[in-house]
């Protein structure tokens, strides 16, 4: 009995260290998503202020369309490019948090 005590406590411990650990993997990885996105919000807003400036400072309305069509391209391809990266940034938090536990999981599945 005092042998299977000393098991329970072992994997009480295991399953803590492994929480903690995939705890402190999901506040890194919050944190650079969180980073990047304030990034991104800030760049985002600055390239919007400078197109206002441009737009404001068209001669024509053909100048004005050119600077907005091109403002929107650049726009719509930034916003892919970072939606793909926090995408990356949040596949890569699912891994890192289940890591701790893949290893404690082998240990309590059966045997086959």
């Amino acid at each position: 009995m005092i042998k299977n005590l000393e098991d329970v406590q072992k994997l009480s411990k295991d399953n803590m260290d492994a929480t903690m650990k995939s705890f402190g993997a999901l506040s890194k990885a919050s944190q650079a998503i969180a980073t990047e996105v304030a990034d991104y919000s800030k760049k985002s807003f600055e390239d919007s202020t400078k197109v206002m400036e441009k737009m404001f400072g068209a001669k024509s309305l053909d100048k004005a369309i050119e600077i907005q069509t091109d403002y929107a391209k650049t726009a719509y391809e930034g916003f892919v490019a970072q939606a793909t990266k926090i995408g990356e940034l949040y596949a890569d938090l699912a891994k890192e948090t289940y890591k701790p536990f893949e290893a404690y999981a082998a240990k309590v599945a059966p045997a086959k």
